[in-house]
């Protein structure tokens, strides 16, 4: 999530390449030189911006959606409670696989909660056994989405300017 003073602080250019790569992302072999096209940039100066914003925060991550249950993989959200002094080790230790997309630090008894993938059902259970019997991990509750609901999300940085696109 982008804090609002970091939003205060970008440039034009930055707003509209973000705007660009939520909304129009290119599927092509070399997609920062096609950003950079249509922005009048050169891919190397697209590539800088866009590593200068994540390494800000600003961008989390840059990567497509799959319906994961249609392939064929099993997923769930996990929520552990984990012992205060063991936190970033344990995180650290849930980021090393492969399909883990979202690792976050709760205020909460349970303290720790991250999504996982996994190619099947016998995997996913084989991670969340791994997982559980970290040192410093108290409890772990697996929790399977029932019904998925998705929406959306895109964050218009052209805001006040009603000629915008977004």
């Amino acid at each position: 999530m982008m804090h609002k003073h970091a939003a205060d602080n970008l440039s034009a250019v930055d707003r509209e390449l973000l705007n660009f790569i939520q909304m129009d992302f290119p599927r092509t072999t070399r997609p920062f030189a096609e950003i950079g096209r249509q922005l009048g940039l050169s891919e190397a100066e697209v590539l800088n911006r866009v590593q200068t914003l994540k390494a800000a925060g600003v961008i989390r991550r840059i990567g497509g959606i799959f319906a994961s249950q249609k392939m064929g993989f099993a997923s769930t959200l996990v929520a552990m409670q984990v012992e205060e002094a063991k936190l970033e080790e344990v995180a650290t230790v849930v980021n090393s696989y492969d399909g883990v997309t979202h690792n976050y630090a709760r205020r909460h008894k349970f303290n720790l909660w991250f999504t996982l993938v996994a190619p099947s059902d016998e995997e996913l259970q084989q991670i969340l056994s791994e997982v559980e019997e970290l040192p410093g991990v108290v409890a772990l509750r697996n929790l399977p989405a029932v019904r998925v609901f998705k929406i959306g999300v895109k964050f218009n940085l052209n805001r006040g300017n009603r000629n915008a696109p977004y």
